[in-house]
């Protein structure tokens, strides 16, 4: 979405998915809400690895208001990636929103014990359309906070 002179940036959202179809149907989601944001795209394991550690040694920023992590990653899989995020300093207070399609209890257990939110993956375009109310409206908290604390 377009911003005009003045407006504060849009929230970063990074988005680490390998399936272009899901990132696809997300994007129309997050559109559909009306709220601007600013995506980032990550494909597989070993960017997400990459990106925390840019993060780390503070070459890289802004810093996204949420990580929509996809559990299932080639090269490193999801929880290995949320294991990185909660030991950098600069993204160990990001809201993590990990998404599966296992449903898997060990996997929500991991989650839940590194922070992080576990949701299935939407099954369908009102699913979708939840689950980006809802990161918005995460992105939307963490900017309150921040504009408060400072």
């Amino acid at each position: 979405m377009r911003r005009t002179k003045g407006e504060s940036k849009p929230p970063k959202i990074l988005v680490i998915e390998d399936s272009p179809a899901e990132v696809a149907l997300l994007r129309l989601a997050l559109d559909h809400q009306g709220e601007p944001y600013d995506l980032e795209l990550l494909s597989d394991g070993a960017m997400a690895l990459r990106f925390v550690n840019e993060h780390r040694l503070g070459v890289r920023e802004p810093h996204p208001c949420v990580i929509v992590l996809d559990l299932h990653l080639p090269k490193h899989d999801g929880i290995e990636v949320l294991k990185a995020i909660r030991v950098a300093p600069a993204l160990f207070h990001v809201h993590v929103v990990a998404l599966s399609n296992s449903a898997s209890p060990r996997e929500q257990a991991e989650v839940h014990a590194l922070g992080g939110l576990y949701r299935e993956k939407p099954s369908g375009l009102i699913q979708c359309f939840d689950l980006s109310a809802e990161i918005l409206a995460i992105c939307k908290e963490s900017h309150h906070r921040i504009a408060v604390g400072s």
